[in-house]
């Protein structure tokens, strides 16, 4: 049987699926509730941040199922990420993101985006006159301190192009354990794959059916006609054919349902087995991109990745 977990370049294990806590509107008892319920259901790693609003649910709802021996801290893996408009103080941010939580550390703290906010942008999608210079260098070092007085136990990266990554490893002295990035049978990201795969870096695939239900996904993969029939071959959803295809390409899977079917679903996704006939079918899926030089998952996507300094102007 395949683990369910991932030894990362710093020493501790990932469980390959973690329970996504983005939401709009954001609902605070909503959240609570679904994270009680994939704890029932097996769930041991749970992704939040700042900028979803939901770490206070999070660690309300963690906290309560530790305290009634539900679960063990220890075996709980939870992430949360410095926004754009903290890069220049992450000990503070973190401290703060640990007081929403009610939690002494977190196992992973990642730089959300490779951009500079101003101080007062709290809202997540910025507009073009609220960026500023980003000093990486300067952002990692505090990553890197964050780790030093243990309030992590792990730092990495998210939304970071294999360029980002290179110029990050020229001066960081700890390398990120962790890229999460949006990855999916339609968005392959076999560059940057590879980048993170030579330095040991672990991909995270955020959105991994297409992001279906936000404003900048689509269900084109999960009604894809090849995705469709080889959920139909193995018995499977379309769903758990995208998500096995993640975790066999080696990367975890980060999934973001609070409807309970749907969340047994998706832990329903180590239990398949895709072969090489059906990898190499997905392999023929075309990639959902504008062909212009910018980095594009589908006409309607987030304005972040309009911005040619954030992707390099990487395909």
């Amino acid at each position: 049987m395949r683990s369910n977990h991932v030894r990362l370049n710093c020493g501790i294990t990932m469980p390959l699926i973690g329970l996504g806590t983005y939401s709009f509107p954001n609902d605070r008892n909503t959240t609570e509730l679904a994270v009680h319920y994939a704890l029932e259901m097996g769930y041991r790693h749970f992704d939040t941040a700042k900028i979803y609003g939901s770490e206070p649910a999070v660690g309300k709802a963690l906290n309560e199922a530790i305290c009634e021996g539900v679960v063990e801290r220890e075996d709980i893996f939870l992430t949360s990420k410095l926004w754009g408009s903290d890069h220049h103080d992450p000990v503070s941010a973190l401290k703060q993101t640990l007081e929403n939580l009610g939690m002494e550390y977190l196992d992973m703290y990642l730089v959300h985006w490779p951009v500079k906010l101003k101080p007062w942008v709290n809202y997540p999608v910025p507009n073009e006159d609220d960026f500023e210079k980003l000093e990486l260098e300067n952002t990692w070092a505090g990553m890197e301190k964050c780790l030093e007085m243990g309030l992590c136990r792990c730092i990495g990266v998210s939304n970071f192009s294999s360029n980002k990554i290179e110029s990050l490893l020229d001066y960081a002295s700890t390398t990120p354990a962790v890229n999460q990035v949006e990855m999916h049978p339609m968005w392959r990201q076999e560059r940057l794959r590879k980048t993170c795969g030579d330095h040991k870096i672990h991909v995270s695939a955020y959105s991994p059916l297409g992001g279906p239900g936000n404003a900048w996904g689509s269900t084109a993969v999960v009604n894809h006609p090849i995705i469709t029939s080889i959920a139909l071959k193995h018995r499977a959803t379309p769903a758990q054919v995208a998500l096995n295809w993640g975790l066999s390409k080696g990367s975890s899977v980060i999934v973001k349902s609070f409807n309970q079917e749907r969340m047994k679903e998706n832990m329903g996704s180590f239990d398949l087995r895709l072969d090489d006939e059906d990898m190499l079918e997905i392999e023929k899926l075309e990639e959902m991109k504008i062909m212009r030089g910018e980095f594009h998952v589908n006409e309607t996507t987030s304005p972040y990745k309009t911005i040619e300094e954030l992707w390099d102007g990487e395909i």
